[in-house]
């Protein structure tokens, strides 16, 4: 029985708490690639090294994400979920869509965001300390920050959060069936139908309405949906996860959890480290090889699918020394947990914004802030495209 086989999920989507699984690390310290089993059943070559990840992901040519399968979803065109996700296109279409956002995700546009970031995170601390320990830290703090952000960012209502929290879930929940994730995605392209409609009568002042008045003549409503479901999901459901991972790895680090909270200048190099350490995001879309082609002395034929295992990639001792270990003190680190290349995360700058500002804005207001759980029976959510918490309870 090889390693994959072992388990019910495919190896590249499991962690031991905040680590790959020891599979995956041995895979990384054998020669070539391995050979796996996706989450939808697709055979795919394993990437887990780091200078191969970069490899793969540095190359849209011979590695295209739009020729990867289609999810088949009963009654739906693949075609129109495809449709404005960056994720599922190549150049040059993907450089098309992307050249409407980048103007949005600059990190001096974000800046322009920090003053109402820290008016939502102190509004989330002020709930908090009112309530009073015991809480829980995702339901309280780690998911509603970023969600009021991207909902404010895009114009949806911050009232709906519920429903589309819950869709964004389980359309990520790969224990779910496919079925059911298909009909959850449906559900939320007709919610976000309705808003890119409304935006299109009436654009407002958020990141719809400048689409629309920028650029609604590029943009077809299909677009626009896929562009603001995958903005929707990605821009709540990364951050909220890093907030409560990462919040847990530093309250196992005191000495680093005061630095966070005492040093400004820690504050960028812990955001790095944090997201190396961690990789919330299991692994890359699926590529497919465009050409006959080689990775790692590998050989890899045209159409066969490869898959990079990010969280292994980023404890790979060719990127830093001790990568097992977390060390925000050491230089920041060129991870891959935002990805690389053209499809390196968009969001980038507004996440690390968001942590930047939540973590030791909550270390401060809690100085004795910790967790009301040990390691070993944290609700680590297992089994989701994106990993993270699905609570932590936390006292002071």
């Amino acid at each position: 029985m090889s390693v994959t086989e072992s388990t019910e999920l495919p190896l590249h989507v499991q962690r031991d708490r905040f680590d790959p699984p020891a599979g995956i690390n041995a895979l990384r310290d054998k020669p070539g690639l391995e050979r796996v089993t996706d989450a939808l059943g697709h055979p795919a070559w394993l990437v887990t090294r780091y200078d191969e990840a970069r490899e793969v992901l540095g190359d849209a040519t011979r590695f295209s994400n739009e020729r990867v399968p289609a999810v088949r979803i009963p009654g739906a065109d693949p075609a129109v979920f495809r449709a404005g996700n960056l994720l599922m296109n190549d150049p040059p279409e993907h450089t098309r869509l992307r050249r409407l956002l980048t103007g949005e995700f600059t990190v001096k546009r974000i800046r322009r965001l920090q003053p109402r970031i820290s008016e939502i995170v102190t509004e989330r601390l002020d709930a908090m300390a009112r309530t009073g320990p015991p809480a829980d830290l995702v339901a309280d703090f780690a998911l509603p920050v970023p969600s009021l952000v991207i909902c404010e960012l895009l114009g949806v209502p911050y009232a709906d959060r519920d429903d589309f929290q819950s869709r964004a879930g389980k359309q990520i929940d790969l224990t779910l069936p496919l079925e059911e994730r298909g009909r959850v995605a449906a559900e939320s392209r007709a919610y976000m139908g309705e808003l890119v409609d409304r935006a299109f009568a009436a654009p407002g002042e958020d990141m719809l309405g400048m689409l629309v008045r920028e650029h609604g003549e590029d943009l077809t409503r299909d677009e626009l949906i896929g562009i603001a479901s995958l903005l929707l999901i990605a821009g709540h459901e990364t951050t909220a996860n890093m907030l409560a991972l990462g919040t847990l790895a530093l309250l196992r680090h005191p000495e680093q959890a005061a630095l966070v909270r005492d040093d400004p200048e820690a504050t960028a190099p812990a955001v790095e480290e944090l997201m190396r350490y961690l990789s919330i995001v299991h692994a890359s879309v699926p590529r497919v090889a465009t050409e006959n082609t080689e990775v790692a002395g590998q050989a890899i034929a045209h159409g066969e699918m490869v898959l990079v295992a990010l969280a292994a990639a980023d404890r790979d001792r060719a990127l830093v020394e001790d990568p097992d270990q977390l060390d925000i003190g050491r230089a920041a680190a060129p991870h891959v947990a935002f990805g690389h290349g053209v499809h390196h995360c968009l969001g980038a700058p507004l996440a690390r914004m968001e942590m930047a500002t939540a973590f030791p804005a909550l270390l401060q207001r809690f100085p004795t802030l910790a967790a009301s759980v040990d390691v070993e029976h944290a609700d680590f959510r297992e089994g989701t495209f994106i990993y993270g918490m699905r609570s932590l309870p936390v006292t002071w």
